[in-house]
């Protein structure tokens, strides 16, 4: 037998050192003690010659669970401290203990005393200045998104960059307006306050105007309602600990739902880029009728505003291409957005295009900042599924730019406090008439190209942009809206460029690219809540029919190795006779434990169920020949009586009966001799005993010759133990327990044996607390390796067939 073991001893050998694979293996050694050697050799192959490799050697026992516990040492008080201890050590008081709590709830406290003013401040304040210039394009563009005026847009770029400065713990992201989640907000302002309902009846026109003071309030209203409850969601999830909510949302899941919503934004601006006013739709497939509707109102195009856009947006992406190219030559991006701002701003108001071709304009900014209020907790009802997939959508993105920046600089993200900072961004800013923010890839890129090294840069970013909205943004009233209507769609480059995920994904990973296309088609479909919804449940889905359709397989030896690899897989892998080892690749619970059953009869080609039948109906026909053997016996013990019955009690043989005695079949008895000789008159007289021993001679005489054709090679050997490999799985339940206590007992009841091997050590406890393990499933019966359980099989046979033989020969 060859084996290869982690343990007590291993040294490396010298590869230049000649040797030849051997092995050796004495069975007369104890159970406790057996060990396998092996020893690898030269390299002989051209390729081996080549690329030398390391060569060790392992001497160990066999290892049970059982004698591993022992071996390791295993210390079985693995429970943790109790809840009142825990509760305990939670309410304890101190000083250390109450700075170091407010200073992981306020990073800031943390960070900033120890902030390198002569290494970080230039390059915070150039970064956060060109943060700044990019905050007052798009916070404009993106408050159209959420069909709010665009000053909202620019306060929403000042309050809750200040809170994260104070309370995030990522250095480079930068928080604000983003398309997505503006889009997510316009559907719902959109939806609770159309215009239907500011109808304004001027006397002539049944149907009215429309009111668009009243309408813009009340939609301002609504999205700082819902901005309120979104930080409230993702401040409970933060305090509770339950930021691990993202890692349900998958990559593939966020980036089909972004280039979805990159759909919806490109669709909801193009009324501006034509200058059209098509109808407002909502609910599933609004997005298709939504352009239907603007295709069918196409030949009312406003030429001016067509022009005004086309010229911005070739400026636009020509510019952005050369910053692209020559990023590492220029010292900071070309600030092309708020050039094309500035320069549409100034031709339109000198050129007075508003009167004379009717380009829509931003109209009115208020100088000045407005007193903070409590939005209207009465619309909670109405946004609460809304809210909730917001807060979630939001954070998954601002969490995998945080982490991706930490991972490249070297620092830690902390899951749950960005929750919490988030929450925290969106609660303090909807009460000042902001509506949620998360971070932008745009931004956060020129935050960290320009130099950006802390949150110190976002803190820059804010003050200028306070300095815009107080004096500087009543300039940009002119401003037309099919300019901030192209600096939208040009940010969304990056978000349709992800339509490379789909060849990528069907060369890589099929059942990701469902995940994707899924996705995309619900959102699109459905739009943008009902869509996430679909992709989340779709997603989870994917990961139980995984866990439910595994892949089974039947596992073979390596010749020379203790590896053990699937046959179907590794030519080199050969099955060992009369053992199956049987390996499902994930953990076996209450959804897979039937179909693993199932698996385990079909890979192993052994059906239970009809071993069971034959056997119950030989063990029937065995006790229906007993039977009539016993009545034939009695039959005919009662005609010898009749016939022969002497004096003495015992009846006469032939000449030819006096040879050998045989039993009523004609058979020999397995003793080889009568119950009782006499002699009479030169009579050999036998007086027999009949009993259920004597009866079950041919039984025991048929089983026995089976063993013993086995042992002389007469029959083909067939399968005599199962190992089933658990090193995949990571726990077990009730309904896997009652499983593999079947599997135990139906094998058992066909002379098959079990064996359990790769169980970890929280397997094992399960296994324990559940009373597993029993007199007819002995722990010993558990190995570390399959390799240990192989070798302990076959020792145990070669053992057992040394002892027939030796039985067979006397």
């Amino acid at each position: 037998m060859l084996s290869l073991f982690r343990g007590s001893s291993a040294r490396y050998m010298n590869p230049s050192r000649s040797s030849r694979l051997c092995a050796g293996v004495s069975l007369r050694e104890p159970a406790a003690s057996f060990c396998a050697h092996l020893t690898y050799g030269e390299v002989t192959t051209m390729e081996e010659r080549d690329h030398p490799m390391d060569k060790y050697v392992v001497q160990r026992e066999v290892l049970s669970e059982v004698r591993l516990e022992e071996v390791a040492q295993r210390d079985t008080n693995t429970q943790g401290p109790s809840v009142g201890e825990r509760f305990k050590e939670f309410s304890r008081c101190s000083l250390p203990r109450l700075k170091e709590t407010v200073q992981k709830w306020v990073p800031v406290l943390d960070w900033l005393p120890k902030y390198p003013i002569r290494e970080n401040i230039l390059g915070d304040v150039v970064s956060g200045c060109s943060v700044a210039i990019m905050h007052l394009p798009q916070g404009m563009a993106y408050a159209l998104l959420a069909s709010l005026r665009p000053v909202f847009g620019l306060y929403t770029s000042l309050y809750p960059v200040l809170v994260y400065f104070i309370f995030g713990t990522s250095r480079h992201i930068s928080v604000g307006t983003f398309a997505v989640i503006s889009i997510m907000i316009g559907s719902v302002t959109e939806r609770l306050g159309p215009d239907s309902n500011f109808h304004v009846n001027n006397g002539t026109n049944a149907t009215g105007d429309v009111d668009i003071d009243a309408r813009d309030a009340y939609r301002v209203k609504i999205a700082c309602s819902l901005t309120l409850l979104v930080g409230i969601f993702q401040i409970l999830l933060g305090v509770v600990k339950f930021g691990f909510v993202v890692n349900y949302l998958s990559e593939p899941l966020v980036r089909g739902y972004t280039t979805a919503s990159a759909c919806h934004v490109f669709v909801s601006q193009l009324k501006y880029i034509f200058g059209v006013k098509p109808s407002r739709y909502n609910g599933p497939l609004s997005l298709i009728y939504t352009v239907v509707d603007i295709c069918s109102r196409l030949p009312q195009t406003k030429i001016p505003e067509l022009v005004v856009s086309l010229v911005a947006l070739a400026v636009l992406i020509v510019v952005k291409e050369v910053n692209g190219c020559y990023s590492k030559k220029l010292p900071f991006p070309i600030p092309i957005e708020l050039i094309v701002v500035i320069v549409a701003t100034i031709i339109t108001h000198f050129c007075g295009l508003t009167t004379l071709y009717y380009i829509d304009v931003v109209g009115e900014i208020p100088s000045g900042l407005k007193a903070p209020q409590a939005p209207d907790i009465s619309l909670f009802s109405q946004v609460i599924g809304d809210a909730f997939a917001v807060a979630i959508v939001g954070y998954a993105i601002n969490i995998s730019l945080s982490k991706t920046f930490a991972l490249k600089h070297g620092y830690k993200v902390d899951s749950n406090q960005e929750l919490v900072a988030l929450g925290l961004c969106n609660s303090i800013g909807a009460c000042f008439q902001c509506y949620s923010v998360t971070s932008s890839l745009s931004r956060s890129l020129v935050q960290e190209s320009t130099g950006g090294k802390t949150q110190v840069a976002g803190l820059i970013s804010s003050i200028f942009v306070l300095i815009i909205v107080l004096k500087i943004g009543a300039l940009f009233e002119d401003l037309p809206k099919a300019v901030l209507s192209t600096i939208v769609f040009v940010n969304l480059k990056g978000m349709f460029k992800q339509f490379t995920d789909v060849p990528q994904l069907w060369r890589t990973n099929r059942v990701d690219l469902l995940v994707w296309v899924i996705t995309f088609v619900s959102t699109i479909l459905l739009n943008l809540d009902m869509g996430l919804a679909v992709s989340i449940g779709f997603s989870i889905l994917t990961v139980i029919f995984r866990t439910q359709l595994p892949r089974y397989s039947i596992l073979g030896q390596v010749p020379g190795t203790d590896l053990y690899l699937e046959t179907e897989t590794y030519k080199q892998a050969k099955e060992i006779p009369g053992i199956k080892i049987f390996r499902s690749s994930t953990t076996i619970y209450y959804t897979n434990a039937e179909m693993y059953l199932d698996a385990l009869q079909e890979k192993s080609g052994i059906e239970i169920g009809k071993l069971l039948t034959a056997k119950k109906k030989e063990e029937a026909s065995m006790k229906r020949q007993q039977e009539k053997e016993k009545r034939k016996a009695k039959k005919l013990a009662k005609k010898q009586k009749r016939t022969n019955y002497q004096s003495t009690g015992s009846f006469t043989l032939t000449e030819s009966q006096r040879k050998e005695p045989t039993g009523l079949n004609g058979h020999r008895h397995g003793n080889g001799a009568p119950s009782h000789m006499t002699e009479t008159n030169g009579q050999v007289n036998w007086a027999y005993q009949h009993d259920a021993a004597t009866l079950e001679t041919d039984s025991e005489s048929d089983t026995y010759c089976q063993i013993e054709d086995e042992v002389k090679g007469n029959k083909k050997q067939k399968t005599h133990s199962i190992i089933l490999d658990l090193s995949t799985t990571s726990f077990v339940d009730t309904v896997t327990i009652k499983t593999l206590k079947n599997i135990f007992r139906d094998f058992g009841e066909i002379d098959m044996a079990i064996y359990l091997t790769g169980c970890q050590a929280c397997v094992i406890e399960e296994f324990e607390k559940a009373n597993f393990f029993s007199n007819s499933i002995p722990k010993s019966q558990v190995f570390v390796t399959v390799h240990d359980a192989v070798l302990h099989i076959q020792r145990t046979r070669n053992l057992l067939e040394k002892e027939i033989a030796c039985i067979t020969q006397m």
